[in-house]
């Protein structure tokens, strides 16, 4: 545990997912929390719940983690305390971020990049040069929406590509299969059925918080522009989004450690389920017959179709919304890949992603 000696003002901000934003101002003097000072928009009764929470704070060693922090808080709370939009260990993340001096949304100019139909190596590539760009510092946050140029299987960093992908079905549908950088479960995607993006950021982002802990942070946006368009969505441990009609998302993380002094950053890509041939990916997916069984799809002929169902709207209807509600949040100016990182990125693609070594790295 690192101990925080020199005497220093501190802030920082934590929205809890799905809750309110919380703000700390914190002094730290000789390695203790001093002059804690707790606000957001949340709501909290009675409103001396409020001087109890500061009081909790004052006085905590600054090495504590947000879990310990969320215990004196709750200890010191008064009997019949309300929060709404607002969690003890929310507060505890909270101050945290401060600490570690973790950097806000509305701190970077984002930069989104939505261009034409690519291979699925090639977007495996872009991925991994987008992030290192930005973990280097030259390059600003960036939100990228993919467009599938061909159907694919996309499996995890440490997937077993016997265990996950029928061979014979993915020859049989002519599907690519690729191995991405980060960990997580297969995907099968086909143009227009899938919605994926990413977001390369920063490490100074998701300071402060624990891996599980930035998934859901990370994910926060999506949820809020999912509800823009009447979806009730929630974030499911570790790396899911959910509705009342089951996982429409998943999430994957990597981090890539910045180089010649950069801020490193973190890669964060989801795809969501537009409308998916089930019939289709059981035959692709080893996997993916439990997946259907899990949703209570058993006949054959079946689409697991949450967001066209959901929504009423054209794939490319959701996508503008989605770009629309974070360009409301927190400014979005619209970029492209550099002739620089695309070079850089197809011969990625074809010395690594295209790669046998790699794709069947566990066999």
């Amino acid at each position: 545990m690192r101990r925080i000696t020199e005497a220093k003002a501190v802030h920082g901000e934590y929205k809890v997912p799905g809750g309110k934003l919380v703000v700390v101002d914190v002094d730290v003097e000789d390695g203790v929390l001093r002059h804690v000072r707790v606000a957001g928009d949340f709501f909290l009764e009675p409103d001396e719940a409020l001087e109890a929470v500061n009081r909790a704070l004052e006085g905590a060693d600054a090495g504590t983690d947000a879990a310990g922090l969320a215990e004196r808080i709750d200890a010191a709370l008064p009997d019949g305390t309300v929060m709404y939009g607002l969690t003890s260990e929310g507060v505890g993340i909270a101050v945290r971020r401060a600490l570690a001096r973790a950097t806000d949304w509305t701190d970077y100019d984002w930069q989104l990049i939505h261009e034409p139909p690519q291979p699925p190596a090639l977007h495996m590539a872009l991925d991994e040069v987008l992030t290192a760009e930005v973990a280097a510092g030259r390059r600003p946050p960036t939100l990228r929406v993919w467009e599938w140029g061909a159907p694919a299987v996309i499996i995890g960093s440490f997937q077993s590509l016997r265990n996950e992908v029928d061979s014979a079905g993915a020859d049989r549908h002519g599907i690519e299969v690729v191995r991405r950088i980060s960990g997580g479960g297969a995907m099968f995607v086909e143009p227009g059925n899938t919605i994926t993006y990413s977001l390369s950021v920063p490490e100074s982002l998701v300071q402060g918080l624990s891996f599980q802990d930035s998934y859901a942070y990370l994910d926060d946006w999506v949820l809020g522009a999912l509800g823009d368009m009447g979806i009730r969505a929630w974030y499911q441990p570790l790396n899911d989004i959910a509705t009342d009609q089951g996982k429409i998302a998943g999430a994957a993380q990597k981090r890539i450690v910045g180089t010649g002094g950069g801020p490193g950053a973190v890669l964060h890509h989801v795809t969501m389920s537009y409308d998916i041939d089930a019939d289709k990916m059981v035959e692709v997916l080893r996997i993916g017959r439990e997946k259907l069984s899990d949703k209570g799809t058993r006949s054959a002929k079946k689409r697991v179709d949450p967001l066209r169902r959901q929504t009423g709207l054209p794939r490319e209807a959701v996508i503008d919304r989605m770009i629309a509600s974070f360009d409301a949040r927190y400014g979005l100016a619209r970029g492209k890949v550099t002739d620089e990182e695309l070079a850089r990125a197809e011969e990625l693609a074809r010395a690594k992603f295209s790669s046998a070594e790699w794709t069947a790295r566990v066999p």
